[in-house]
């Protein structure tokens, strides 16, 4: 049974096979599969928005009896007024790398004390069944922003070497995927769908 991931991040799709493993009964699998995943024109104005396109999207060339799911993530910033919230993946530009945008949050948060940096991650998934049931499941981690990026930080991608969850001196990309696989905001989005297939018969479907 194939769980394919609305993704064109390897990043994303190698994280979410993981929190899968030994849980549910899917074969997880890239949008690769399809040929590659669909350009899709992320212009909602919420992270669920966004994340049902990307679904949508890929569901229109899938195998008919596959699972799709798609996620949105991104990082708001108190300070910010929830910047850069939606636009998190290309804060810096539409072909931005994760440095790019690490270092624009780096700079406007640069007169931003230590203590006022607080910020969050947060995940919306869009699980759509070979039905066509749309499902949404929601993560969110608390933290704040580094003064720094991580220096030779070889885990994570994205804003992980300045996200520093609450509880912890360091930030995801030193602390390692063990960590971070029991406190990020996907890893919480994906345990809550977890938990609500478990309770179904998911090959009958």
């Amino acid at each position: 049974m194939q769980l394919i991931i609305a993704t064109s991040n390897t990043h994303k799709v190698e994280e979410i096979g993981a929190l899968f493993q030994g849980t549910l009964p899917f074969e997880v699998c890239s949008a690769r599969i399809c040929g590659g995943m669909p350009p899709v024109n992320e212009d909602g104005e919420t992270f669920i928005e966004n994340a049902q396109k990307k679904a949508l999207a890929l569901q229109q060339i899938a195998p008919s009896d596959a699972w799709i799911l798609s996620d949105d993530s991104g990082l708001l910033v108190d300070a910010l007024d929830g910047a850069p919230g939606i636009y998190s993946a290309r804060y810096a530009g539409e072909q931005a790398s994760d440095e790019q945008n690490v270092n624009k949050l780096l700079e406007v948060l640069e007169s931003v004390p230590a203590l006022q940096r607080t910020a969050r991650f947060i995940c919306i998934l869009c699980l759509i069944d070979p039905d066509g049931c749309v499902m949404y499941f929601t993560g969110s981690c608390e933290g704040r922003i580094a003064m720094f990026a991580a220096a030779g930080a070889g885990a994570g991608f994205g804003y992980d070497p300045v996200f520093i969850p609450n509880g912890y001196a360091h930030s995801f990309a030193e602390l390692g995927e063990a960590i971070k696989s029991e406190l990020s905001h996907r890893a919480l989005a994906v345990r809550s769908m977890c938990q609500e297939l478990q309770g179904l018969d998911l090959r009958s479907t």
